[in-house]
């Protein structure tokens, strides 16, 4: 028996959330069998667990869009008992049971081991969230994007993924300028490496669709008007990565910035990403990430304090990351 959060549906197709003990019996038919150290709980798991998005397409479902653990059976040649892991995407806690257990099974082809200096806390406190953020960096990169071009926007900074791309830029050598809601956190942005602090709200609001030129680059967590004030304010043959719909899926904009400034809009798409390019943001969290940094970013909680602990990233009362210790 193992415990798990299993989702699942009521008659009236309301999402129901509920920590069990189950049988190992009830994991899916899959080739490695790997015992869950540590989880996270991110924006989209804790849609998933309270029912307000459209995140789960099988039920029932375990939640969880990350795990790291220790492979314990494996009917794979690339795995064997022992090998420590991270897994990521691949539609875990939507398509797939996830890592808000104590147990899960997985495809061999989904595992990544989890690369040094990493062990399987900290690579759960970079997870997705991290991972994503270093995909967006890495799009700036291969832009052209370079340190002293001018400075680098960052939305939603008190985030996981925005905590994570301002400890990266700045750690890189670009001049960061971090976008919050909580200006009161202003001696946190800087120790991640924020040069400056800008209030959501001058960004968050309706804005015409060319303004002055600011940002050399963006990663916006944020999506809708946020998105849309961010490319509006870009220079020219600026560039753009777009990661996230904090506050919404829309993008109420024109093809001014894009056509009259020559902007660059990426899309950054964590879920089903080759696991060379994997390894490669893998590499650059590892080079430019430490310990004491990522703990600064960190909330632990226990797997029996997920469901309680969801309704307040929802409600944006959580900074930074949070790691799920699955065996509490």
């Amino acid at each position: 028996m193992f415990k798990a959060i299993l989702l699942s549906q009521t008659d009236d197709k309301k999402t129901r959330a509920e920590l069990l003990d189950l049988d190992e019996s009830r994991l899916p038919d899959r080739d490695v069998t790997v015992d869950v150290e540590y989880s996270t709980l991110n924006y989209k798991d804790a849609l998933a667990i309270t029912g307000r998005g459209a995140v789960v397409r099988s039920w029932p479902l375990v939640p969880g869009i990350d795990l790291a653990g220790t492979v314990s059976a494996s009917r794979s040649a690339d795995w064997k008992p022992g090998d420590k892991v991270v897994v990521t995407g691949w539609g875990l806690g939507e398509n797939h049971w996830g890592g808000l257990a104590q147990k899960a099974r997985l495809d061999a082809g989904w595992l990544l081991k989890v690369p040094a200096p990493f062990d399987s806390r900290s690579a759960m406190a970079i997870a997705t969230a991290g991972f994503t953020a270093a995909l967006s960096v890495m799009a700036l990169q291969r832009h052209g994007l370079k340190p002293g071009d001018g400075e680098v926007l960052v939305t939603g900074a008190a985030g996981g993924v925005g905590s994570v791309a301002v400890v990266l830029l700045g750690s890189l050598g670009y001049r960061v300028v971090a976008s919050t809601g909580r200006p009161q956190e202003a001696d946190y942005f800087k120790r991640l490496g924020a040069q400056r602090i800008v209030e959501r709200g001058e960004l968050a609001q309706p804005g015409k669709p060319l303004q002055k030129e600011v940002w050399a680059g963006v990663v916006d967590t944020v999506g809708s008007h946020t998105l849309a004030n961010a490319c509006a304010q870009t220079r020219f043959y600026g560039a753009v990565a777009a990661c996230g719909l904090a506050q919404g899926g829309d993008f109420p904009t024109t093809v001014m910035p894009f056509i009259l400034r020559g902007v660059t809009l990426y899309g950054i798409n964590s879920v089903l990403v080759p696991n060379d390019q994997r390894r490669d943001a893998w590499a650059l969290m590892a080079k430019h990430l430490d310990a004491k940094t990522l703990d600064a970013m960190v909330t632990e909680i226990g797997l029996s304090e997920v469901i309680a602990y969801a309704p307040r990233l929802l409600e944006g009362q959580v900074r930074g990351r949070t790691v799920v210790n699955v065996k509490r």
